[in-house]
């Protein structure tokens, strides 16, 4: 059992205020799991625990209490009743069989006057209890954050894989009737191969936004238009599915330019889903190109409610989202990294018509 000079607070008071201190305090036994006071109840006095094990917590609703502390041998609680005249704010509850001393406030104040060091003594208890209790609220935010991001990022996977495992599935059912043409078939298996490799990229991309080495590009020298006319027939049966029509503005220009298609596809494919995700009812995307100052200016355009300010300043940054119910938000951050990697640069805003406008470029070849 802890006597009351073993205390912190009272570790600096003599014999004489030790006893003119045990004068004033009342010693109670508590049973375990009686409450020692209770939220609402008058703030008339501190508590020092001599022996047993006290917990404090709050009531969050009504049949669900949050610990907020434990208090053990030597230490005080319910000391914000000495510095202010309010109600408890939590409630106290033994938890096991346990012995308390109660000191009301009006004999521990009368003691702190005669005793001065005595306020420093309950200022830092005090102190020390607040640095803990917003440390502990600290890390369950921060748990719950963490808890919040993986939740966003894995509704943002799996809504991203859905749209080439829906074309992978339509593509089975027509290779796999009975009428199906053996060019149909060959088309449906092309059709899978490139959706598996899709998944993979996706999932290569993911992996590579979680880690902090860089990817190295696998570059080849390929003719842009060329290059651009192969994806977009790729890309239209997926974008078909949301109703995104694409245009490809002719004619295009004639140039080279060293890029690793894979990784340039996963820009391509997330600015469509971009487009996808901001007209549900479907709308178009419109890709052109122009050549100016050793570099090709890729712009993707749509006819939807454009870029929000909200959004504008922080676009590109991982996990930032507006207006979208599904999404990691990594999508734009990812063809950011993407498009760096291949020394370009992106930018975004609205089109005259108000729609949305993404804007790349890429070194042309020298």
């Amino acid at each position: 059992m802890v006597e009351l000079n073993a205390s912190q607070l009272f570790r600096d008071l003599d014999e004489a205020e030790i006893a003119a201190l045990q004068a004033i305090t009342c010693e109670r036994d508590v049973a375990a799991g009686v409450e020692i006071f209770r939220e609402g109840d008058p703030g008339d006095g501190l508590y020092i625990l001599k022996q047993g094990w006290v917990e404090i917590s709050v009531q969050v609703a009504p049949d669900l209490r949050r610990p907020l502390a434990r208090v053990g041998p030597g230490e005080m609680f319910g000391e914000m009743s000495v510095v202010e005249s309010k109600p408890r704010s939590a409630t106290a509850t033994a938890l096991e069989a346990s012995r308390v001393c109660f000191i009301p406030c009006g004999e521990l104040l009368g003691l702190i006057a005669r005793k001065p060091k005595l306020a420093l003594e309950l200022l830092r208890e005090i102190s020390q209890r607040l640095r803990e209790s917003n440390h502990r609220h600290l890390e369950e935010i921060l748990q719950a954050e963490r808890l919040a991001f993986l939740g966003r990022f894995a509704r943002g996977i799996v809504h991203d894989l859905k749209n080439p495992l829906h074309v992978i599935g339509l593509a089975a059912e027509m290779a796999c009737m009975d009428h199906a043409s053996p060019d149909l078939r060959l088309r449906a298996a092309q059709n899978v191969r490139k959706q598996v490799d899709r998944i993979a990229d996706m999932v290569g991309e993911i992996l590579e936004f979680t880690q902090p080495t860089r990817k190295e590009l696998f570059l080849l020298r390929v003719d842009y238009a060329e290059y651009l006319r192969e994806l977009r027939e790729e890309i239209t049966p997926t974008a078909e599915l949301r109703g995104i029509m694409i245009t490809l503005d002719e004619p295009l220009p004639p140039v080279r330019v060293r890029v690793d298609p894979r990784r340039l596809n996963r820009v391509f494919h997330n600015l469509i889903q971009n487009t996808a995700d901001a007209l549900p009812q479907g709308g178009n995307s419109i890709w052109q190109v122009r050549v100016k100052d050793r570099e090709v200016i890729t712009s993707i355009s749509d006819n939807g409610p454009g870029i929000a300010p909200e959004i504008a300043g922080k676009l590109f940054e991982p996990f930032a989202t507006f207006g979208k119910n599904r999404g990691s938000g990594l999508g734009l951050s990812i063809c950011k990294k993407i498009i760096e990697d291949h020394h370009g640069r992106i930018w975004a805003g609205n089109t005259p018509e108000r729609g949305a406008l993404f804007c790349f470029t890429l070194p042309l070849d020298s």
